[in-house]
C-alpha cells in the first residue's frame, strides 16, 4: 500500500483500538486485507501457531525466519517442517558475517561477553535489512510472557522500522496456545517438552525453573530480557 508514515501510524493505533478484542485469526486477516503482499509473519520456530494462523488468513504469506547460527538443531528442523507441511513461504535470513567470521573480528563467544551486541549483529541488523521491502510485520509476542511484554498492542506502530507491527496473538494465555496447538495438530520445537519454554540461541537459552517466568531461560543472569528486535 502506498502512504507515508504518519498515516500508517495513524492506522495501526487506530486498529490497535479496534481490534483489541477481535480474534486472532479476524487480527490477521485484516493485516492481509490491508497490506497485502507487503504483510509477513515472523517466526522464531519456537511453534509455528501464528504461522499456521496467517496460513488460514493468507495463504502462501511470506515467513522470516533469522538464522542465526547458533540455533538449536531442533529449531532449524521445525522451520524445514513448517516449510514442508504448511501453506506458507519461508524465507530465511542470515547475519552480514558466518559465526566464524564475527569470532574473527570480534573473538569467540560474543554472547557472553556482550549479548547485546552479538544480537545486534546476528538478529537486528539481518531484521531490519529483511523487514525492508515490507509495510506489516506479524510476531507472536505475548502479554503474558514477562512484564516487559505486558503491554503489548494487537496492531501497534514498530517506531524504530517504521513499520505497522501486528501481534495477534498478545491477548492469549499460554493455554490458549496449548488449546490451538492441540486442535489444530500445530508443528512446536521439541524443546518445548524438555523444560524450555521459551527457545532463542542455544548459547543463551537454558531450561526454566518451576515458578519462573516463560523468558527466564533466556541469557539467565545477565540482566538481559530481550534481543533487540521488540524494542
Amino acid at each position: 500500500m502506498s502512504t507515508d508514515g504518519t498515516d500508517l501510524r495513524a492506522l495501526a493505533e487506530r486498529a490497535g483500538r479496534e481490534l483489541e478484542e477481535a480474534p486472532a485469526l479476524e487480527i490477521l486477516r485484516w493485516a492481509a486485507e490491508t497490506f497485502g503482499r507487503e504483510f509477513c509473519v515472523t517466526s522464531s520456530m519456537e511453534d509455528a501457531v501464528v504461522a499456521h494462523l496467517a496460513s488460514r488468513a493468507f495463504p502462501g504469506v511470506d515467513v522470516v525466519f533469522l538464522d542465526t547460527g547458533y540455533h538449536f538443531p531442533e529449531t532449524i528442523g521445525t522451520r524445514d517442517a513448517v516449510a514442508a507441511v504448511m501453506d506458507v513461504n519461508v524465507i530465511t535470513l542470515t547475519p552480514r558475517q558466518t559465526v566464524a567470521e564475527q569470532d574473527a573480528e570480534y573473538g569467540p563467544k560474543l554472547h557472553d561477553r556482550d549479548p547485546d551486541l552479538c544480537c545486534a549483529l546476528r538478529k537486528v541488523a539481518p531484521l531490519r535489512d529483511g523487514l525492508a521491502g515490507y509495510t506489516a510485520w506479524a510476531t507472536g509476542l505475548r502479554r503474558d510472557e514477562s512484564p516487559t511484554r505486558a503491554n503489548t498492542p494487537v496492531v501497534g506502530w514498530d517506531e524504530g522500522r517504521g513499520k505497522v507491527k501486528v501481534s495477534p496473538i498478545a491477548r492469549w494465555t499460554q493455554q490458549d496456545v496449548d488449546a490451538y496447538v492441540d486442535e489444530h495438530g500445530v508443528l512446536t520445537n521439541p524443546l518445548l517438552m524438555d523444560g524450555y519454554a521459551s527457545v532463542g540461541c542455544a548459547p543463551c537459552t537454558r531450561r526454566v525453573r518451576p515458578g519462573e517466568d516463560a523468558r527466564a531461560g533466556r541469557w539467565a543472569g545477565r540482566g538481559k530480557t530481550e534481543c533487540g528486535l521488540h524494542g
